[in-house]
Parts: structure tokens; sequence; C-alpha cells
């Protein structure tokens, strides 16, 4: 006893002495031929997580605290090596594809699909990382080897214990070399597994960055193979699954070599009675493999699920605008539920598959140790069970445990992989944008010609063949009706159609404007320069010509003001605006404009043309082409090019197209009628309107300033606010930050979490499945003390022979513990794993929380109000549906499970050394002590690093998602470097709180691993102390579990580190609140019978912390009457739609629709009855139909009625699915007339007593628009309509007309009355050439 004395102190001064020296004696004994930087990166390991980790503990940890990435770990670095091995790689798959091709090729081809060079990534990836993979191996080669030392070890102990005769300092010399081979063991393993990590993060790193890369050159057919939430997936799941894989690839060789080396270790004890053993093994393989098959058919369908969900999830968050408007939320929500319960049911399956392998697995050493003792004790009398045979043999089977543990896992984590790697290689396998039909050869006096026969696989409409001849410096216009292939042109002198044949020759750069302008999250400047560097003078120029300047007094913060994604917090015009000044700002030779003129107001329009596009624009010595649909401009243009069906019908410039009498001279006679009865007064105009931009810009801006549309709107109700804002800008200004940075929760996670997730989970259930676990525990502890009184047998009956009936009762009730002990591990696993994912009535009828947790998330998500959309990047709620529920859904029950058995292993390994030696319950108090700590600092920074893992995740999948819908912006300027430069950042940011995480959880291993070697050291002291009063068969059973402890530990603290990071997602996903749908008071039935609206002092803000938007508006708008709503920009038209459908609630006063006060109702008793024609024409991928009636409430014929109203029966006629033909994702495959006019058949479906056009026409021709407001007149007739207008022919018919002005009605009267009183109107409709009400056909 007095030894144990001096011993604990020695113990305890060994915890603190100086680690850092540790490593460093361990890697000269490596001998590594990189001893030397081995060494300081070892020194450098140990302590620098020391610090981190303390830091952690006392306050939640920042970015800023982490270390930087070396450069050798840097994203850049990596993934140039992967790029470089992989295009060779490649190169020799597509070889060997041909070659096998050329063999089939008699057989004929299984379909386009699987055509794909195979096989080449995981070589790849091997090429590149191999030095990585060589030094793992290394070390943990050394760590099997030691893992066998120590049964041997044990076996001396036992002998030294039973005999009386042994010297003291033996027993010692022992326990010390257990005690020294436990701590090299641990430290090898804790290197090895710093390696594996090291490899997986930055497999994940460069897989993400060749992804990325390759979403910026893939072809357009492979786009539109996979949509953007499917690669977004290949990013997220895929790339993950690589990560996860990494970790246990050594797992592959060291499982068997473990596996050999304990039966070569066992049949030296047991001899041939191990084949008993070992049968039962190879029992037990073909039983895994049938289950991991199964498991890969259902992994398979799990990702087909899942991808399709999240592809929902993109679109909702996309066109969520729409949802609300329409009050569809209800439908998509139905389709998603349905795909999550199919989700579900393959995850249940799966689960059950899962359950019935752990239990093989469970029982498997515990058969085989039965198998072989019994057929040992059985073959021969004379063979007796003595202490250090069995301890030995289990300290083996306990070894083998791992290996055969580890291997399905190891099989089935491949068996995932091996479907990313699929996936992976099919889409960077994939063709790459094919631009060699674009030359760039130099051609005397011209810039771009085309001779074409181009056919563009959209949707029936194409290119045929078109030639064309385009001089330096001339403006071309395209014209054409909708759908003839306008769009398509530009897209095909981008390089973005497919060529059949003929080419293009481009001489110079080119800048693009897309008919849809592409925002980035930034700011408005970062937006207009694009990349280039800062010209104050030049950067000025642009936004005065563009008209921004008054947009930059309304932002908060001028041109510092941060845009939120897909540029949510401007209006259509401004957005428009931007995206042609970053053309401008480019300064590139060819202009490539893709009707930039329809989304703003037509005076603004005007002004954009004379100082941008037209004759003494800014750009007049550029070649510039021009899609329009204004008819305005065309006598100012060098050249038309009218487009029919995909092919040239006519070109030459204005006069010689009158002159030919052509369509275009018949069109222009129809519809430009007005414009050549007052030929002086357009000359008027446009002096006039050139006048507004210098002599009368007070004017100009007093109708920009006034607001601004979205969520940052700040009026500026006088100049001198304005300046004194501008002077503020540095300090941030209310409403400047749009996109609140993520919330980071920080701290403990609450308790209340993990009771909300057992309470999701119910709480009998959770008892139950404690309960079983505790049986399973006790059955152990009963089998191992019944094997220690068996092997004391051998001492009872030393001479004489062994009683068979004792015999048989020993094996027997071995048995029956060995298999209870099985049973009750199983029930609970199964019961949990199966109950998680319950299906509703299942067992107990209980509701399970994987989907609870879903269905909460998902209808918060489509109940909370319009304006956290705008401030939320979809990136991030993208995030809460793939990773967060991925977590819930299979990681959460994984580590609860493992938590719990780790948890009652330790405790049932001290319960037995306690026994054995009861001395030892002293020491367990201060190792107890010891362990509570390093988990207390350990878990509170691994926890926060976790956290910032999620948190700087995000950013990755939104800038991807963000770039995949700017590509053709992206391509057209050559930007794509810069985006992969940016991209690499990102990630790096990531990879930061990744390593940092990896590196403090080796901390803390090494740590605990030490603890571990510890019990094994006391207790074979202890044993060693008090020789002679035990048994052999008891100190066998404590120093073998003693043994076992290390792991185990080691187990307990990450598996409670990783519950508690992973219940981080329980808590993320209930972040988000709701508004109702439907309130206890219903309208009445038939509500709004009349049509009737009125506003009484009306005020409306977007934000809390910003000004009023609509500055308390009154008026009646009468049943059935047509009203029109024009202002300039920002004059708060968008917003007084908003309040209708309440998108914005009101800050005061109240709408009155037919006397019913509509905040009183639920938003879909109200947005049910009025409908809506938006600015922004947002479909969704599915059928036709579903786009036009979700819910399927319309009989057939109606929807073909609605269809024809909207001029699009013939089209969808044509289609060879007709109404069920597929829209793709966004509606790609439709052009933006036609998706305008898509929206327009959804109104005249749902009929409504109440109809706003919000600008509906801007996107189509002429012509379509006259045959629009033809329907609407008479489809409408009986409706009361509002109409907001940029076009003011739209609205002259209109019974009244409502100027606004700063959130103000300023003017409210006939359109006859307005245009005779000298006031804001009647300048706006002068500017647009009209005169009187009757001019006008349109």
């Amino acid at each position: 006893q007095q030894t144990v004395l001096v011993w604990i102190p020695i113990g305890f001064l060994w915890i603190f002495t100086p680690w850092q020296l540790l490593p460093m004696c361990k890697s000269k004994a490596k001998k590594s031929s990189l001893t030397k930087l081995y060494i300081t990166k070892q020194v450098e390991q140990v302590s620098m997580p020391h610090s981190m980790v303390f830091k952690g503990y006392r306050k939640p940890l920042e970015m800023e605290d982490l270390w930087d990435l070396k450069d050798k770990d840097k994203t850049k670095t990596i993934s140039a090596i992967l790029e470089k091995n992989m295009k060779t790689m490649v190169k020799k798959a597509q070889e060997e594809k041909q070659t096998k091709g050329k063999r089939k090729g008699a057989k004929g081809d299984s379909g386009p699909h699987k055509d794909f060079p195979k096989g080449w990534l995981l070589k790849t990836l091997f090429k590149t990382f191999w030095q990585n993979l060589l030094l793992s191996v290394a070390f943990k080669l050394v760590h099997d080897g030691l893992v066998f030392v120590s049964p041997q070890l044990l076996k001396l102990l036992i002998a030294f214990v039973s005999d009386p005769e042994a010297f003291a300092w033996q027993g010692y010399l022992y326990a010390t070399l257990l005690f020294l081979a436990a701590l090299v063991q641990s430290l090898c393993l804790q290197q090895h597994f710093h390696l594996c990590f090291q490899l997986g993060i930055s497999v994940r790193a460069s897989l993400t960055a060749a992804i990325y890369k390759k979403a910026l050159t893939v072809s357009s057919a492979t786009r539109k193979e996979s949509t953007v939430g499917e690669t977004v997936n290949l990013m997220s799941a895929d790339a993950q699954r690589f990560m996860d894989m990494a970790n246990f690839i050594h797992q592959l060789w060291s499982c068997p070599l473990q596996i050999v080396l304990s039966i070569v270790f066992l049949w030296m004890e047991l001899g041939p009675s191990v084949l008993a053993g070992i049968g039962v093994m190879v029992l037990l393989i073909p039983i895994n493999g049938f289950l991991v098959t199964k498991a890969k058919g259902i992994q398979v369908r799990n990702m087909k699920n899942k991808d399709e969900r999240m592809k929902i999830m993109n679109e909702i968050l996309n066109g969520i605008k729409i949802l609300k408007l329409f009050a569809w939320e209800p439908s998509f929500e139905k389709r998603i539920k349905e795909i999550r319960a199919r989700e579900l049911r393959d995850l249940l399956n799966f689960s059950y598959l899962q359950s019935i392998s752990i239990f093989v697995f469970s029982c498997a050493p515990f058969l085989v140790s039965l198998a072989s003792f019994a057929v040992y004790v059985l073959v021969d009398e004379n063979n007796i069970l003595d202490a250090q045979k069995a301890f030995t043999a289990i300290s083996l089977f306990n070894v083998l445990r791992f290996p055969m543990a580890m291997l399905p896992m190891v099989i089935s984590s491949l068996v995932q992989t091996n479907v990313s790697t699929e996936r992976l290689e099919r889409y960077l396998g994939g063709e790459d944008l094919d631009t060699s039909a674009i030359h760039h050869d130099p051609i005397s006096g011209r810039q771009c010609r085309s001779p074409w026969p181009v056919q563009l696989l959209t949707w029936p409409s194409c290119l045929c063949s078109v030639t064309l001849d385009i001089t330096p410096g001339s403006l071309v216009a395209v014209v054409g009706a909708v759908g003839s292939g306008k769009s398509s042109l530009v897209s095909a002198m981008l390089g973005e159609m497919e060529n059949i044949k003929g080419h293009i020759n481009i001489q110079g750069s080119l800048a693009y404007v897309p008919q849809q302008a592409w925002i980035q999250n930034a700011t408005l400047k970062d937006n207009i320069l694009f990349g280039s560097e800062l010209d104050e003078a030049r950067y000025q120029q642009v936004l005065k010509a563009c008209a921004l300047l008054p947009d930059l007094e309304l932002l908060p913060a001028g041109d510092q003001t941060e845009i939120g994604e897909k540029g949510i917090n401007l209006s259509g015009g401004q957005k428009q605006r931007v995206s042609l000044a970053r053309a401008v700002y480019n300064n590139a030779d060819i202009y490539l404009l893709d009707d930039p003129l329809s989304a703003v107001d037509a005076h603004v329009g005007k002004y954009l043309f004379d100082h941008v596009l037209g004759p003494k624009g800014l750009l007049q010595k550029k070649t510039r082409i021009l899609v329009t649909h204004s008819i305005s401009f065309l006598s100012q243009v060098d050249n038309i090019v009218v487009l029919v069906a995909g092919a040239v019908s006519e070109h030459g410039s204005y006069s010689t197209l009158l002159a030919n009498r052509g369509a275009f001279a018949q069109f222009l006679n129809s519809y430009g009628a007005q414009e050549k009865d007052a030929p002086d007064e357009k000359a008027a105009g446009t002096g006039h309107a050139t006048g507004l931009g210098q002599a009368k810009g007070a004017r100009v801006s007093q109708g920009y300033k006034t607001c601004f549309l979205g969520l940052i709107c700040l009026s500026a109700r006088s100049t001198k606010s304005c300046q004194e804002a501008q002077k503020e800008t540095p300090k941030k200004l209310k409403g400047q930050q749009l996109i609140e940075k993520e919330a980071v929760e920080t701290g403990k996670v609450k308790f209340s979490m993990y009771l909300r997730y057992l309470r999701a989970v119910g709480w009998g259930f959770s008892f139950w499945v404690a309960m079983s676990y505790l049986a399973q525990y006790v059955a152990f502890v009963g089998t191992n003390l019944w094997l220690s009184a068996w092997t004391d047998d051998a001492q009872l009956y030393l001479n004489q022979t062994y009683p068979p009936g004792q015999r048989d009762l020993r094996i027997g009730v071995f048995g029956a513990l060995g298999v209870a002990q099985g049973e009750c591990g199983n029930t609970g696993d199964a019961a949990y794993l199966s109950y998680m994912v319950q299906q509703g009535k299942g067992l107990h009828g209980l509701q399970p929380a994987s989907r609870v947790m879903h269905q909460r998330l998902l209808s918060n998500i489509l109940h909370v109000p319009m304006s956290f959309f705008d401030t939320t990047p979809t990136g991030r709620i993208v995030n809460r549906f793939a990773k967060d529920i991925f977590t819930v859904d299979e990681t959460i029950p994984m580590s609860f499970r493992s938590w719990l058995s780790c948890f009652m292993a330790i405790i049932s390994t001290l319960l037995m050394i306690s026994l054995a030696t009861p001395f030892f319950a002293l020491i367990i108090i201060p190792l107890g002590i010891f362990y509570y700590f390093v988990l207390r600092f350990y878990v509170s920074t691994s926890r926060q690093l976790r956290r910032l893992d999620s948190v700087t995740r995000s950013p990755i999948y939104s800038h991807f998602g963000e770039t995949v819908s700017g590509l053709s912006v992206i391509r057209a300027y050559g930007h794509q470097e810069r985006f992969l430069q940016q991209n690499e950042s990102t990630v790096d940011i990531n990879q930061k709180s990744v390593y940092s995480w990896i590196v403090s959880n080796r901390w803390l291993a090494i740590r605990l691993e030490f603890v571990g070697s510890l019990v094994v050291f006391f207790s074979a002291l202890l044993a060693v102390i008090s020789k002679g009063t035990l048994e052999g068969g008891i100190v066998g059973l404590s120093i073998s579990s003693a043994l076992n402890v290390t792991q185990t530990l080691n187990w307990l603290v990450r598996m409670s580190s990783e519950l508690e990071t992973n219940i981080v997602a329980v808590e993320r996903i209930h972040e988000y609140t709701k508004a109702p749908w439907v309130t206890g008071k219903r309208p009445p039935h038939g509500w709004p019978s009349k049509g009737e609206i009125q506003f009484i002092d009306y005020k409306v803000r977007y934000r809390p912390e910003l000004e009023l938007v609509l500055q308390g508006i009154t008026c009646d708008i009468r049943s059935t009457e047509k009203v029109g709503v024009v202002g300039r920009t920002g004059a708060g038209k968008s917003s007084l739609t908003n309040c209708l459908f309440r998108v914005l609630e009101a800050a005061g006063g109240t709408i009155m629709i037919d006397g019913l006060d509509i905040s009183m109702i639920g938003l879909h008793d109200l947005r049910q009855n009025l409908t809506i024609i938006p600015q922004d024409p947002v479909l969704f991928s599915g059928t036709l139909r579903m786009n036009l009636d979700p819910f399927d409430q319309y009989p057939d014929e109606e929807v073909w009625k609605a269809l024809e109203l909207a001029h699009l029966k013939t089209y969808v006629q044509d289609l060879p699915e007709g109404l069920f033909h597929l829209v793709s994702e966004g509606g790609e495959n439709l052009s933006v007339g036609q998706r305008q006019l898509v929206c327009l058949a959804r109104a005249l479906l749902r009929k409504a007593k109440i109809l706003i056009l919000d600008e509906a026409t801007a996107a189509v021709d002429l012509e379509t628009d006259h045959l629009i407001q033809t329907t609407i007149r008479s489809e409408f007739a009986n409706c009361t309509v509002l109409t907001i207008a940029h076009r003011l022919h739209t609205i002259m018919d209109s019974n009244r007309v409502m100027v606004l002005q700063a959130g103000r009605i300023v003017e409210y009267n006939s359109p006859e009355e307005l245009l005779q009183k000298q006031g804001l109107f009647s300048a706006m409709a002068k500017d647009a050439g009209i005169i009187n009400a009757q001019t006008t056909v349109l």
C-alpha cells in the first residue's frame, strides 16, 4: 500500500510535465526522413492548441482567433495540383472509354446518360495526396503492432500474480511496460488521425474548387442536365462524403491486418479450437454483404429524393414572392412533404438494416469467444480454461472487436462514396463549353460578323440560319416578336448556344447586359466596377449617364449600400441600370444589350438611349447590338435586323426597311402612327429629354429622389438632409447593412435543446431506450464475472478431472448472458433508430423527431414575412434544409446511440476494476476530476468551432449559387479567374475553422488517452501490490477491462461533443417564426363581390428602422374601375401593391376592400381573392399546368381557355407534351416574353374581382403587348384593375390615373383632365410623346 502513495504523486507530476517534449522523443523513435521538420511541427502542434483551447474556454471563439492556413494547405495550392493530375487522368480515362466504345460499338449504346469517363477520380486523388497517405500508413503500422503487445504483457502479469515465488520487481516492470505501450500507441494513433483529417479537408477543398471551376466552363447541355440545387448538392453532400471517407480509408488494410494478427496469437493460446471462432466470423460475412448491397440501393434512392427536395426548395426560395402573392404555399408544401415522406420511408428501411447489422456485430465477438472456449473445453478433458489463457484470449478478442466492427462501417461508407464518385465523375468529366465556333480573326474594317446557320437546342425556338455583318462602331437594333430568337442570337454571340454549323467572328472585347439583370450580393459600387480598377472620373461619368445619381441619393449609404441577393432591394429599373452601368464602365469594344430598356420608365429609357446607347451617347464609338421592343428609337439606329422564327427576315437602315414595305414597315405603320403624327413634337421631346438632364435637373431628381423600392427606403425630404447623410456615410447608416450577419449562437447549447429533441422523440420512448442499454451492460458485467469464476475452477480442480456437469453449466450460463447482452443492445438500437424516422402510426403512434422538425422548419419558412427573405441570403436557408436536416436525420440518432453505449461501457469497466481491487475507487476520483476538466475545456472550444464551420460554410454555397445564375455574364466579361479566387478565399475561411477543430480534437485525444493509460497502469499496479490476496481470474478481468477503456474514454468525449455539436442543428432549425395564414375571422363567402378598395391614411415602411415609404395615402377606387398608377422610379408604385397583398404590413391607417379591413383576416383568405401579374415573371420547374394551377382546381377546358386568351394556345399545342410540357428550373426554357404570357394566363384562370398589373408588359414586343391589353380589357371588364405602368400608353384609357410622388398622391383624376392641367402627369406624357388621350392605339 505504501508504494501506492508514492506512485500517485508521481502520476500527477507526470500529468503536468512539459508535454511539448513528448512528441519529440517519439518522433526520434520514428526516425522518419522528415525528422527535423517533424519535430518543429510537433512542438507547434502541441503548444498551439493549448492557447486556443484556453481562449475558447474563456470566451466564445471568433474567426479572428483562429490561425491562418499554411500556404501548402490553401485551396489554391491543393486545387492546382489536383487540377493538373485530373487533366491527365481524365484524358486517359477518355481514351480508354473510346477504345472500349469501339469494341462495344457493335452492341449499341445504352443511352446518353451512361456516357462519361469513369474511374479516374480516385486515381487522381491518390496521385495528389500520396505523401500524406504514406506517412499515415507508417504511424498506423506502429500502432497496430503495439496493440498486440498488451495482451502478451497481460499474460505475463497473470502468470506473475498466480506464481507465489516471483520477484516483486518483475511485476512493477510489467506494469510500467503496459503503461508505456499504451502511451506510445495512443501518440501514434493520434498522429495518424491528424494526418487523416488533414487529408479529408484537403480533399474536400480541392473537390469544391474543382466543382466550382467546372461550373464556370460547363456547356449549356451539361448545365441543363443538373439544376442549381443538384450542383450545390455535389458541393455540400458529395464532397463531404469524401472528407468522411478519408478518415477511415486506412481501415481498409488495417482491419484485415489486425484480424489476421489476432487469429495468429489466439492460435498460440487455444490451438485449433480457434477455428470454431473463426468459423462463426466467416458465417457473418455473407450476412453483412447482403445488408450492404441492400443499403446501397436505398442510399442511391435517397440521394435522388434529397436532390429533388433541394431543387424544389431552391425554387421556392427564388420565387417566394410569387408564392406569397398567389397564396400558393400549401401546394408547394405538399410537394415537399410527399418527397420528404419518401425520403423518410427509405431512411426507416435503412435504419432497420443498420440495426440488424449492429446486432450481428455486437454479438460477433462474444459468439466467437463462446464458440472457441466451448470447443476448447469440450474437445479434450485435459484442456482446462485457466486465467492466463482465458483473459489473454479475451483481450485478443477485444482487439478483434474493433476491426470487425469497423469493417462493415468502412464498407458502407465506401458504398456511399462510390455513389458520390460516380456523380462527381459525371459532372467533372462532362462537356465543356465549346467556343470553337467563335473566331477572333482580324478582318479589315469589320468587327463582328456571323455567317451562321446555328441551330439552338432550346425549345422549338431556334436560330435557323443567320448571316450578319456588323460594321465597327455601328448601332444595330434587333427586333422581332416574342420567341423569335432575339435573346438566342445574343447568347450565340456569347458562345452559350450549341453551334451546328457556321461560325461567328468577333474582334475585341465584349460587354453584355442580360435581359434579366444579374446583381451580386455586394455593394452597389462593386456591382458596377465588377472587379475593374476604380477610375473616379469615369465612374462618375457612368453613374450620370446611367441615371443612377438620383438613386444614390436615396440609398442609405450611397454607392456603399449593400445590395441583397439577386438585387432584392432594388426596383426592376434600378437593377437594369446598374447592369447597364457595369457594362458601360467595363469599356469593351462590343456591347451586346439584351433589351435593357424594357424595365425602366419611358422617360428614363429615353434618357439612357440619348446618354449611353444612342448616336450622341457615351458608347457612340463602340459597336452596339441592341435587342429592343421600343419603336421610338429605331429611327436613330444605323441598322435594323428583323428576326422572324429564328431567321433574319430583313435588315437594313430604318429608311430602307420603310421603303421595302415589308413586314417591318406594316408593323411600324400600325403601331408607330402616333409618332409620325407629331414629328416636331417628337424633336421637341428629344430636346426636352436632354434638357431634362441639365436645365431641369432639379425636377428629375425631385421625381427620383423620393424613395427607393425594396427595402431600403429613406425618403429624403430635403437635399439638406441628403447631404448630411452623404457626409455620414462612414458611420454605418441605418439600413446600409442589409444582409444581417448570420447569428452564431454562443456558449453552451441550451439544455432545452436536448429536451426539445427528446420531446420530439417522446418521453416513454427515451426511457425504454435507456433501460435496454442498461440491461445490456448488466449482462456484459455478468458475462465477465462468470468467466472469471470459470477460470478459477482451474485452481480448484487442480489435479482432478473437471466434472462434465460443472463444465456444461459454465458454458451454458456464459452463452445465455452473452446472447442477452446482444439482444438488449439491439432492442435499444432498433427501437431508437426505427423510432427516429418512424412514420405516423408506428411505435405507440409517436411523432418522430426528424419529421416533426422538418415539418416545423418548412412551415416556418413558408409563413415567415417577406422582409425575412430580403435580409437572409438563400444560401443560409438552403443550408438549414440541406446540412441541418441531414444532421437531424442521420447523425444525431447515431451519436446518441454511441454516446449511450460509451457511457455505459465506461461505468461497467470501472465497476469491474473496483470489484477486483477496491483501492482503485480512490484513484477514480482524481482521474474523474481531471477528465471532467479536459472535457469542459474542450467541448466549449469544439462546439464553437463547429458553429463557425456551419456559418462559414453558408457563403460557399451562396456564392456558388450566385455564380451559377450569373454564368453568362461572368463568361461574357471573362471574369472567371476573379470568381475562382473569390471562391478559393471563401473555402479557405471555412477550412480555417475545420482545421482548428481537427487540431483541438487531437489536443483532447492525447490528454484523454493519457487518462486511459493511467487507468491501465493503476489497475496493473494495484494488482502487483496486493499480489497475495488475488486470484488470477479477477486480475485478468480487471486489467483486460482496463485495456479496453482507453478507446472508450476517448469516444465518450468525442460523442459528447459531437452530440452537443449536432444538437446545434436542432437549435438552428428552431430559429424561425411565423404569421398566421388563416385567422379566426374568415371573410364572407364570395368576398370581394364588388371590388371596391379604400385607402384610409395608409402609411407603410419596409423595416422598423427605416423611414416611411407611403406617407398617408387616402383614396377610393370604385367597383370595376380601371386605375393607372404612375410615378417616377421609386415613387412607391410597387409598394402600393405590396400593401394590398400585405407583403408589407401597415405602419398606420387601413385598407378596406368591400368594407372589410384586410388586416383583420388571414393572409391566404386575402391573397387567394386578389390576382396580380407580377413584374418579374417567375415560373417553377414542373409541368406547365402545375405553373398555371398548382392545386388542380380547374378543369382542362378552362386552362386551355386561359392559354388561348393569353395567346399561348397555338404554342402549347405545338409542344409534344402539351399542357404537361416540363418547364425547367426558373422557366429557363421559355423566353422572358413567353413567361410573362404564362403569368397572364395564371391571372385569367383565377378570375378574381381585383386584378393588379405590375408592369406586366415590360418584356414583350408591342404587338403582343397590344394583344394582352385587349385581352385584359375584354376579360376583366367587370373587375377592378390597377395598372402600374412604365409605358404611359397602356393606361391612357383608364377611368382615372393616380400620380404618386415621394409616397404621396399628387394627382388623381381622369387622364383627359390631367393632360389639360399642366402638372406632373402632362410632363411625363410629353416625354412619352402623348399629346391627348385619343392619339394612342396602345
